[in-house]
């Protein structure tokens, strides 16, 4: 199968484009990128193991916060997981809150902007929320939906 956006997500850094191309792929393809940001595969095994479904919604999200946070003892999977819960927090943020979307910082850094205009990274809350649980999951979604 050929996914157009996927060559140059996989290969951003060794591209000369970089994050010109993997911003012009959401361009051309948000909802492909958007599929993408939404695997988080290593989260959802966390999740599954813990006997919790990730649905997408909110309320995933509250439950998420409320998992015992075993992940922990390893630190080398903490950073994958921070960053598959940041897209995670992402995905439902613009599921569910209208004039949201994914956006690509210069350097590459994908975040969320929101229908005011702020961005917010969602990667950087969902790596801090792995490591000591703060920001919760749901807060962030919380400011996020308020504008």
């Amino acid at each position: 199968m050929r996914i157009p956006f996927l060559a140059n997500w996989l290969h951003r850094d060794q591209t000369e484009h970089g994050a010109a191309g993997l911003a012009a792929s959401l361009a051309e393809d948000p909802e492909g990128i958007g599929e993408l940001f939404a695997e988080c595969e290593l989260l959802r095994a966390q999740a599954r193991s813990a006997g919790l479904e990730l649905d997408q919604t909110p309320d995933s999200l509250e439950a998420l916060d409320q998992l015992m946070p075993r992940w922990r003892r390893d630190p080398e999977a903490v950073p994958w997981l921070g960053n598959d819960a940041g897209f995670y927090l992402g995905t439902v943020i613009v599921r569910t809150v209208p004039g949201t979307g994914w956006q690509i910082r210069p350097g590459g850094q994908p975040v969320i902007r929101l229908a005011s205009g702020r961005e917010l990274n969602v990667v950087e809350s969902g790596v801090s929320w792995a490591m000591t649980g703060s920001p919760e999951l749901s807060q962030a979604y919380a400011e996020a939906s308020e504008g």
